[in-house]
């Protein structure tokens, strides 16, 4: 048996997807006129309570373009420690954007307000100034952990306080909303700029969409354009993510619980251990008291894979092509290391 818990991104699109995609209306979206794209990013600017918005190929495409619409080259923006902006982006801040990356520190998705503050720069003759602030929701490396909905009032008063445009990395904001109950707009409505991606727990083949104001949206589309990022009849991409907002979403809750049992029953195991406190969405990080890597290639070998990230620390990840009987071969599995 093979149980691929390396990431929601493994996922398959399902039929109802593959239906709408073989039947998208199509048109050159370069030019605007692809229907089924024009639809997708109409009903994401609505879903996410802002004016516009657009689809990109991939978050990461979605994250530079929002982090050059926001700042100039010399400029400096602040990530925390453990974002995926700086850990998986290729230095694409400082490629693409020509701007500076300066951390704030994070634990278990946790993070003080004064921290961000203290860390915010005034542009001298010595120093750039701090143009932008991004944060993560789910956060990946802190376990799939969720930003409260009641601190974004906080933050926004800080970002505005400081003269800073706010941005969200909102890939699996989804799995955040179902696991708290509420919408998306929560966390959407007091930041400058969000990204959500399809292509993870949503299961869709390709994409993500970029929102915020009309004026943003406008200049981003220059910038996906100047990346590579202009396609033509995406309308067959964009189908899947329709369907995806139909079907996909609430469904997020079974990955939800099935990341709990795993997480309780790796925790009794001896030789690993789980932060349960952590285990908020669909992800399971394991600290191992053997190499992380030899874990990996252990389960491996008995069909179930998941990622060694660190020397001593395992990512699983749950999602729609993980099922109960795939979940407890997973759990069976760990029992025999």
């Amino acid at each position: 048996m093979r149980v691929d818990l390396r990431s929601d991104t493994v996922t398959l699109p399902t039929p109802a997807m593959r239906r709408a995609m073989a039947e998208a209306e199509l048109g050159d979206d370069v030019y605007g006129e692809d229907p089924t794209v024009n639809r997708l990013q109409e009903r994401a600017a609505e879903l996410l309570g802002h004016e516009a918005a657009l689809f990109t190929p991939s978050g990461t495409m979605a994250n530079e373009i929002a982090i050059k619409v926001w700042t100039q080259p010399g400029d400096a923006i602040l990530v925390d420690a453990e974002s995926h902006i700086l850990h998986y982006e290729l230095a694409g801040p400082a490629v693409i954007a020509g701007v500076q990356a300066e951390t704030y520190p994070i634990a278990d998705g946790s993070f003080e307000l004064a921290d961000i503050a203290a860390r915010v720069r005034t542009a001298d003759d010595h120093t750039p100034g701090t143009r932008l602030l991004c944060i993560e929701n789910t956060h990946n490396r802190c376990g799939g952990t969720i930003l409260p909905p009641e601190w974004m009032p906080d933050l926004r008063f800080l970002t505005q306080q400081r003269g800073l445009k706010l941005h969200l990395d909102g890939a699996r904001l989804f799995n955040a909303a179902v696991a708290c109950g509420t919408s998306p707009t929560a966390w959407t409505q007091y930041v400058d700029s969000v990204m959500i991606a399809f292509s993870k727990g949503l299961c869709c083949p390709v994409g993500s969409v970029l929102a915020g104001s009309r004026e943003f949206i406008r200049e981003a589309h220059r910038v996906r354009k100047l990346l590579g990022g202009g396609m033509r009849q995406v309308g067959v991409l964009a189908a899947a993510c329709l369907v995806a907002l139909d079907t996909m979403i609430d469904r997020l809750a079974d990955d939800h619980a099935r990341a709990k049992r795993l997480a309780e029953a790796i925790a009794e195991l001896p030789g690993f251990s789980v932060n349960l406190r952590t285990v908020q969405t669909n992800m399971v990080y394991v600290h191992t008291a053997r190499p992380a890597l030899e874990i990996e290639r252990a389960l491996a070998e008995r069909g179930v894979l998941c990622i060694a990230l660190d020397p001593h620390r395992l990512r699983l990840v749950t999602h729609k092509d993980i099922d109960d009987t795939a979940l407890a071969y997973a759990i069976a599995t760990f029992r025999q290391l």
